[in-house]
């Protein structure tokens, strides 16, 4: 579900820092689907035995270490494909957040 009284803690407003306090992780690449935010991400958590389970509104979840290396690996823009339930096989992409 999501939650628009978190808009204070968006990245475009400054959001918080990434690291094993911050409930993305350490890093988190947002999707992005014709230039507008979707509110979904991919992210990291320190909670390894939620990964793979419908805990987070819709985000990808990833070990840390993971979401860490492929952060460092994807460049900001580049598409990804969201394959699960839905019958919208749309193009998406991300941007880098910090």
């Amino acid at each position: 579900m999501r939650q628009p009284e978190l808009e204070p803690y968006s990245a475009s407003n400054g959001g918080m820092p990434p690291g094993l306090k911050n409930p993305l992780g350490a890093r988190a690449l947002y999707i992005f689907r014709g230039g507008r935010d979707t509110l979904y991400r991919v992210h990291g958590s320190p909670e390894w035995w939620t990964i793979g389970k419908s805990v987070s509104s819709g985000c990808v979840r990833m070990m840390n270490q993971d979401i860490i290396d492929l952060y460092n690996r994807v460049p900001s823009g580049a598409p990804i494909m969201v394959r699960g339930l839905s019958n919208d096989p749309g193009t998406y992409s991300s941007t880098r957040t910090v």
